[in-house]
């Protein structure tokens, strides 16, 4: 394993944002709580579910693409 990888699963990270990902669970389980939080309260709303709809697709292709970081800024890029 590399120095900088994370033991979090990047497979498991992308199912949680493809099927959970509006309301912000895939950052829930790399660590990032805060922004976790903001994601789920901001789903509440309708102009939220537009704007978490947003943040969860660019954090769905950067979780595929292997440069997703959890809250230590390791790389989640281990299948």
């Amino acid at each position: 394993m590399k120095k900088n990888q994370s033991e979090k699963s990047r497979t498991t990270a992308l199912l949680l944002s493809w099927l959970l990902g509006i309301i912000g669970i895939h950052r829930f389980y790399v660590g990032k709580k805060s922004s976790g939080i903001v994601m789920l309260i901001l789903s509440i709303t309708i102009v939220g579910i537009l704007v978490t709809a947003i943040w969860n697709f660019v954090d769905f292709i950067t979780i595929a693409c292997g440069e997703f970081k959890d809250v230590d800024g390791k790389t989640i890029s281990k299948w």
